[in-house]
């Protein structure tokens, strides 16, 4: 009999016959709703758990309507515009999407508008300019001329972000959403009292699926459609902002903060930006409120007799499943939407909850996040799912969750029949993957590697988005290869990486740009920092370090672990002094990899082994530092062969290379080895056939594998 179960099927009144035939045929046991959907009596009715959806702080434009002051808010700063005389105007939504933003000119907020000259990075003095209300214009009155000057003022969130994509990009004609902002009183008593009555009027309701929680993740829009995205990142705490917030918080540190510490000249503050101690202060007083009233609106949820899910997704900043309040909430379970390996092991990492479901692509809307059809002429969305299902299926094999599941209106999928015939594929090889799990782990290798960020545990398994949204960041490649490699990954923050913590672990990763949270920036400014990792590879650790890792300015190398590398980087200082030549020697373990140079690397010495370049710039390399080693990679980017090349230049750093429990002679054939059940799970991640020579407990054989095949050996 066909195994069903753990599926979370999106229903649609009006389609009921559909919804049932497919619930029947993917084996879901739950349903859900979805915004712009409902689900019918028959639906209801049918013996399927219900989810309902809600965001909470949307849907309530009666009541922003007559409370405007409770709506939401953010920073923003103006264009930079040059002064060609004493006297100059600055227009203040210039260039930013009029339908998302309006001035906020109240009293309280004027107080936290800031001028600065640009040129100087100096904040000019309030008594020379002015605000103009009948404009929305400052005027400077004593500029300088041929300097540079911008604005920092607050701004009205007229439009919440995730309905008005969904209203540009798939055409919705709805009334434009408004967001409340909880932190004011009289916000949360209106939604205390309409979760209690959400609740009563949802009888059906088995689970309560919070899309996310109370603050979008920042997404600033232009005017112009060429630029439309001026400024996204996934875990930015740019929309939490209010005078409310800003006074709460200087009640509690016992400091102010200003518009200038969001803005940040311009740069803002992303998730790969590393964060000074007062956004980080800001980051964990946001996180007391959101977790404090989360916990409120969730025991409203239990009084019910519901269960209560949270959605990791769209409004989930200040939640932060990753530290450690996030279980005081006391969600039922979490749901993560899923592009790649590395989300879905972000989302099996989070311990306190005892459901972890994702939720695949893709989307069941017309066109998919990056603007090309999905399900509309011109789509493939069965190439999509298997794709994307590809990626998070090897992630999988080494941490499994307890649900999958989609999301958008099932109607869409009737015209593509190839579609539902690969979920069909997917659902079963889900619950196969799952049962394996239930049986016994699978082997891993008994080092374990540690990823230093600024961030740390705080923000496991991420860099602050999909992949495809930042798919130049080295350590987000990282993670996509290490997601599903036979490896125990940890994350540790730069100030808590003490001497106890790297004595249990084999390997440290640092792979980042210069400067930014991932690399370290000034935390390599702490000389107990280098001292404890210079002894720790003496003694037999392995440091790996990726494009500027330990960079920071001020000392005779760039690189602060460049002893330990072998390698640094030249930033144009050592332009008249010799080179040691690239000398390569690829010791059989880099295969047919590819990793873009960086003309601006050299080696210290001799003494450091090269085992691949270009131009005679070393792009990977291995360096004997007494007992232990420093491994140098230019760079880093997700394929198959790179992922192979990945594993074993660990496993070689780590005098492992030839423990290895499987082997393939195909980098595009990986291979899972569940020892419990004697079961070997070998995957093509590919979109073309395969043939491989696998090996795993003393057994040999050719293996021919179609496109994206999971095929399991049992070895007895």
């Amino acid at each position: 009999m066909k195994a069903s179960g753990c599926f979370t099927l999106p229903g649609e009144a009006g389609y009921e016959q559909l919804t049932l035939e497919l619930a029947k045929r993917w084996g879901a046991d739950a349903v859900r709703d979805c915004e712009g959907t409902s689900l019918s009596n028959e639906i209801l009715e049918a013996g399927f758990d219900i989810y309902s959806t809600i965001c909470i702080i949307r849907n309530h434009n009666e009541f922003a309507r007559k409370h405007p002051h409770v709506q939401q808010q953010t920073f923003l700063m103006s264009k930079a515009v040059l002064s060609e005389g004493e006297s100059m105007c600055i227009p203040l939504l210039d260039g930013f999407f009029d339908q998302q933003f309006a001035v906020n000119d109240d009293k309280e907020a004027l107080a936290y508008y800031q001028v600065f000259d640009r040129t100087t990075n100096q904040e000019i003095p309030r008594d020379v300019w002015e605000y103009h209300k009948e404009n929305g214009t400052v005027v400077i009155n004593h500029a300088i001329p041929w300097h540079r000057y911008t604005v920092n003022f607050l701004a009205w969130r007229i439009w919440e972000e995730i309905n008005m994509y969904n209203h540009v990009t798939n055409g919705w004609k709805s009334e434009h959403l408004r967001q409340l902002d909880p932190r004011y009183p009289e916000v949360q008593a209106f939604l205390r009292s309409y979760l209690e009555e959400w609740c009563l009027d949802h009888p059906h309701t088995d689970v309560v699926r919070f899309t996310s929680l109370f603050y979008n993740f920042v997404w600033i829009w232009g005017s112009d459609g060429k630029n439309r995205d001026l400024f996204s990142d996934w875990a930015s705490y740019d929309f939490t902002v209010s005078p409310k917030a800003l006074q709460d918080f200087s009640a509690t540190y016992g400091y102010a903060l200003c518009s200038e510490d969001f803005i940040n000249q311009g740069r803002r503050n992303p998730n790969h930006i590393t964060w000074n101690r007062k956004m980080k202060d800001y980051l964990s007083f946001t996180n007391d409120f959101v977790v404090g009233f989360a916990k409120e609106l969730v025991a409203i949820v239990h009084s019910h007799k519901k269960q209560a899910y949270v959605f990791y997704d769209d409004s989930w900043v200040g939640m932060e499943p990753g530290g450690k309040r996030f279980s005081e909430i006391g969600f039922d379970g979490i749901i993560k939407c899923v592009f790649s390996g590395f989300e879905a092991r972000l989302c099996a990492s989070v311990e306190s909850t005892p459901v972890h479901e994702l939720r695949l692509h893709p989307y069941l809307f017309p066109v998919g996040l990056g603007g090309a059809p999905t399900f509309a002429p011109g789509g493939n969305p069965a190439l999509d799912a298997t794709t994307y299902w590809s990626k998070v299926r090897r992630a999988l094999l080494r941490k499994s969750v307890d649900r999958i599941g989609l999301g958008g209106y099932l109607h869409l999928t009737t015209p593509f029949p190839d579609f539902i015939d690969a979920v069909d594929v997917i659902a079963d090889e889900f619950r196969t993957i799952k049962e394996l799990h239930a049986k016994g782990a699978p082997l891993c290798f008994s080092l374990k590697l540690l990823v230093l960020t600024d961030w740390g545990s705080l923000r496991s398994w991420t860099c602050g988005g999909h992949y495809h949204e930042h798919p130049d960041l080295d350590l987000i490649n990282i993670l996509e290869s290490l997601s599903g490699l036979p490896f125990d990954v940890e994350f540790e923050a730069f100030d808590n990486l003490t001497k106890e913590r790297l004595q249990q672990v084999a390997v440290v990763i640092n792979a980042g740009f210069a400067g930014s949270s991932y690399s370290g920036g000034d935390a390599w400014c702490n000389d107990t920092l280098v001292e404890n990792l210079t002894q720790w590879v003496h003694e037999g650790g392995v440091f790996l370090g990726v494009n500027e890792p330990s960079e920071v300015k001020g000392y005779d190398t760039l690189f602060r672990m460049a002893h330990i590398l072998g390698v640094d980087r030249d930033d144009g200082r050592r332009l008249c002094h010799g080179r040691w030549p690239c000398e390569t020697d690829g010791l059989g373990i880099v295969g047919k990899c590819s990793i873009l140079e960086k003309q601006d690397i050299y080696l210290l010495d001799e003494k450091t082994k090269v085992l691949t370049s270009n131009n005679n710039s070393p792009c990977i390399t291995c360096r004997d530092v007494n007992k232990g080693k420093g491994v140098y990679l230019s760079s880093y980017r997700v394929t198959a062969e790179n992922t192979r090349m990945l594993q074993n230049l660990i496993l070689y750093a780590c005098n492992q290379l030839h423990d290895q429990f499987f082997t393939s002679d195909n980098a595009y054939v990986e291979g899972t080895w569940f020892p419990a059940s004697k079961q070997l799970v070998v995957l093509n991640s590919s979109e073309i056939e395969q043939q491989a020579e696998i090996c795993c407990e003393n057994m040999s054989r050719i293996v021919q594998l179609k496109p994206f095949e999971m095929h399991i050996i049992q070895i007895d």
